[in-house]
C-alpha cells in the first residue's frame, strides 16, 4: 500500500515531538504488588518524549518540545534527549514547577499498576512563548498527543503549533494517548486503566481530529475519538470529522492502515501481521510502535514497510523492562526482523542484547590517557615500607586526583583524560572524578589472585548495583592460554560471570590480560588468550592489553576487526616500566588502528607518593610531582599519535 504524503523538502527536523516530558520509575521486582516493590529504576518518560527519544535512536532528526522542572529530574531529560541525537533547544525550563514523575509497576503480564505524579507539573506548563513558528517550520511534521488537549491552557498551545503546522506546510501527527486518569475521568492513584468512554472528551477531540494528517491510536482510543462501543462505528465518526491517515494498533495482531473510506471490518482493511513474543511490559510499547512508523512514513516507505518497522519496534519493547532505554537501534532492528521468527523471547537471545547494547549512541573516546591509581596492594606495602599510616593513603589518592585535573586544563584534554581509581582506598577519590566526563575505571578484582577472585566476593550483580553507569568494571586476569584445563576453565568461568552480570547491569568491561610470569611466553601469547574468550563469548568494551611489536599490534587489530567491530579499543598498560621502555611501547602501537590510549600508574606514581607518606614533600609537591610525570608520557603519547597532532593544529590555525 502506497504511503502518498508529501513532505515539505529541505527541513532541518523531521519530527517535531509537543508533550508528555517525565521521568518514569519502573518497579525491578517484577510480580510484586506496587506498595510491596522495594526499588526502581530510572528511565525518560512521556509519550511525546518517548516518540522523540525512540526517533532520535532510529536515526531521524527529531526535536522536543515541551518544559521540564528547574531540577535534577529535568537535567535527566533533556541530557538522556541529547545524548539521542534529539534537539533539545526547545526544552523549556520551568522555574515554579517540578519535573513529571510516573512511578510503574509490572505486577503480572495483564497488570502495570502505575501513578502519575502530574499535579501542576512542568510539561503541562508550555506557553505560547514556548511556540516559536520558525521552530515549527523547520520540520516536515509535527507530532502531538492527546494529553496535550485535556486542558484549557494546554489546548490552546497545541492548536497554536497546529496553526505554525499547517501555515508552513508541516505535517501533523496526533497520537491519541487517551490517559483516562489525565482527563479526570478516573481516580488519582489509577493510571492502569485505559478506556473510560465519556462523551464530553469524545466531542473535545473530535473538534481537534481535523487538524491531523496522521491519527494513531488502539482500538479503545479510536473509540474514545470516534465515540461509541464499537470500533468500525467510531472509526466512521473519526472520518465524517477527518480525511486524515489512520492506524489503528491492534496489539499481537499487528496493525491497520486506512487512507479514505472505513471498510465493513477492521480486516477488511490493509493490515500487516504483528510480530509474536512473550510479554513482559506493555508500557510504552505503542510509543514505540510509533517511532517505528514514522521512520518509515517520514522516509516515504510504503505502508508496509512503516507497519513492519511499528511492530517490530513495539514487539521489542513490550518484551523489555523499560520504554525508552529499550527502542532499538537500526542495526537492532533489522536483526530482529530478519531472524523474528525465532526470536519469540528477544529478551534471551545473546546477539541481539549485545546489538542493542553497543549499537546506541555512546560518549566517544578515541584518543585516552589515563593514570591509573587503582592499586591497593601497592599503595599498602608503600606506606609500611615508610612506617606511614594505612589511613593516610585515601588523602594521597584525592591529591592525585586534583593533579588529574590540572593536567586536564593545562593540556586541553576534555574528553581524553581518564583515571582508574579502587574502592578500598580511593572511595573519597572516585567521588570526586565522578561526573566530571573523565574515563573512570574501577578494579573489581582482588589483587594477585589466581585463579581470578573478586575484590567483594562472588556476588558481583550485587555489588554492581551501587556504581555509577560512568564507571567501567575494570578486572585485571593473570590468563594464560597454554594453564591447565582445570585452571584455565575456572578463570573462564569467572570471567563469564562478571561478563554477564555486566550485560544487565548496564557497566562497561575492561579487561586487563596479563600471562603469569610464571609461565613461558610467546609473541601471540596475549593474542591467543584474547581470542580464547572470544570464542566462549566474552565482548569486553575494552582491552588492556602490555606492550607488543608492531607485528602484534597488527594481529591484535585483526582480531578485534573481525569478532567486534563494536570493540571500544585497546589501551596499553604500564607495569612500572621506565620512561624509556614506554616511549618504545608507544611507538609500536602508533599505527595500530585499535590502541586508543595507555593507562599507566606506578611510573607516575610510586615516587611522589612514597616521597609524601614519608613527609618528605607536602601536597602540592605531590600534585606537582605527579603531574610531571604524567605529563612527560602524555607529551610523549602526543607526538606518536596523529588524532592529538590535528587537534593541535586545528587549535594553532
Amino acid at each position: 500500500m502506497k504511503n502518498p504524503t508529501q513532505f515539505a523538502p529541505d527541513r532541518t527536523h523531521d519530527i517535531i515531538c509537543l508533550g508528555r516530558l517525565a521521568v518514569d520509575l519502573y518497579a525491578q521486582q517484577i510480580g510484586a504488588r506496587l506498595e510491596d516493590v522495594s526499588s526502581f529504576a530510572k528511565y525518560l518518560g512521556g509519550s511525546s518524549a518517548n516518540i522523540a527519544f525512540g526517533t532520535a535512536r532510529l536515526g531521524l532528526r527529531s526535536a522536543m518540545l515541551s518544559r521540564v522542572g528547574a531540577d535534577h529530574m529535568g537535567r535527566f531529560l533533556t541530557e538522556s534527549l541529547t545524548g539521542e541525537g534529539c534537539d533539545v533547544s526547545h526544552v523549556s525550563v520551568d522555574p515554579e514547577r517540578l519535573t513529571a514523575l510516573v512511578m510503574l509497576g509490572l505486577k503480572d503480564k495483564d497488570t502495570f499498576p502505575l501513578i502519575f505524579y502530574r499535579e501542576n507539573c512542568a510539561d503541562m506548563a508550555i506557553r505560547a512563548e514556548d511556540v516559536d513558528q520558525a521552530f515549527i517550520a523547520s520540520s516536515k511534521a509535527l507530532l502531538i498527543t492527546g494529553t496535550h488537549f485535556s486542558t484549557k491552557e494546554m489546548h490552546q498551545v497545541s492548536s497554536l503549533a497546529l496553526e505554525y503546522a499547517r501555515r508552513n506546510n508541516v505535517r501533523t501527527v496526533l497520537d491519541i494517548d487517551y490517559r483516562p486518569v489525565l482527563w479526570g475521568l478516573s481516580q488519582k492513584a489509577d493510571g492502569e486503566t485505559r478506556f473510560v468512554s465519556n462523551d464530553g472528551v469524545t466531542a473535545h477531540m473530535q473538534t481537534i481530529l481535523p487538524q491531523f494528517d496522521l491519527i494513531v491510536g488502539t482500538e479503545e482510543e479510536f473509540m474514545i475519538a470516534g465515540g461509541g462501543a464499537d470500533i468500525i462505528a467510531a472509526l466512521k465518526a473519526v472520518r465524517n470529522v477527518s480525511n486524515a491517515t489512520l492506524v489503528v494498533k491492534r496489539g499481537p495482531l499487528g496493525c491497520a492502515v486506512i487512507e479514505s473510506a472505513i471498510p465493513a471490518t477492521l480486516d477488511d482493511a490493509f493490515n500487516f501481521r504483528g510480530v509474536q513474543v512473550e510479554v513482559m511490559n506493555v508500557l510504552g510499547a505503542g510509543d514505540a510502535f510509533l517511532s517505528g512508523f514514522l521512520k518509515g512514513w517520514l522516509n516515504n516507505a510504503d505502508y508496509a514497510r512503516c507497519c513492519e518497522l511499528a511492530n517490530g519496534c513495539g514487539a521489542l519493547v513490550v518484551a523489555r523492562h523499560a520504554c525508552a532505554p529499550a527502542m532499538p537501534t537500526p542495526v537492532e532492528l533489522d536483526y530482529f526482523l530478519a531472524n523474528a521468527d525465532r526470536l519469540q523471547r528477544p529478551g534471551q537471545d545473546a546477539t541481539l542484547n549485545r546489538l542493542h547494547r553497543v549499537t546506541v549512541k555512546r560518549k566517544q573516546w578515541n584518543a585516552l590517557c589515563v593514570f591509573a591509581f587503582d592499586h591497593r596492594n601497592q599503595f599498602f606495602d608503600m606506606a609500611q615500607q615508610v612506617g606511614a599510616s594505612e589511613q593516610r593513603i585515601p588523602a594521597l589518592k584525592q591529591l592525585l586526583v586534583q593533579a588529574v585535573e590540572q593536567t586536564e586544563a593545562a593540556f586541553d584534554l576534555a574528553g581524553k583524560i581518564g583515571v582508574l581509581i579502587d574502592d578500598r582506598y580511593g572511595e573519597d577519590a572516585l567521588n570526586a572524578a565522578t561526573g566530571r566526563g573523565w574515563w573512570i575505571g574501577r578494579p573489581i578484582e582482588l589483587p594477585g589472585s589466581n585463579p581470578l577472585q573478586f575484590d567483594w566476593g562472588r556476588s558481583v550483580g550485587s555489588r554492581l548495583i551501587s556504581w555509577p553507569k560512568e564507571h567501567v568494571i575494570k578486572c585485571l586476569v593473570q590468563l594464560h592460554p597454554d594453564e591447565s584445563v582445570e585452571s584455565r576453565l575456572e578463570q573462564e568461568a569467572q570471567i563469564k560471570a562478571l561478563y554477564d552480570a555486566a550485560q544487565i547491569s548496564g557497566h562497561e568491561l575492561l579487561l586487563e590480560i596479563i600471562p603469569p610470569k610464571s609461565m613461558p611466553s610467546a609473541p601471540d601469547t596475549v593474542l591467543r588468550a584474547v581470542k580464547r574468550l572470544y570464542n566462549i563469548g566474552i565482548y569486553p568494551e575494552w582491552w588492556k592489553l602490555e606492550s607488543m611489536s608492531a607485528e602484534q599490534w597488527h594481529a591484535i587489530d585483526a582480531l578485534v576487526q573481525e569478532r567486534d567491530p563494536y570493540c571500544r579499543g585497546v589501551v596499553l598498560l604500564g607495569l612500572h616500566a621506565p620512561v624509556e621502555d614506554l616511549t618504545q611501547s608507544f611507538q609500536a602501537s602508533r599505527d595500530s588502528t585499535t590502541c586508543r590510549g595507555f593507562m599507566v600508574g606506578r611510573t607516575i606514581f610510586h615516587e611522589p607518593s612514597r616521597r609524601w607518606l614519608a613527609g618528605e614533600i607536602n601536597d602540592a609537591q605531590l600534585i606537582s610531582e605527579a603531574r610531571a610525570n604524567f605529563e612527560e608520557l602524555i607529551t610523549i603519547w602526543k607526538e606518536t599519535r596523529e588524532d592529538f597532532k590535528a587537534v593541535a593544529q586545528e587549535k594553532a590555525a
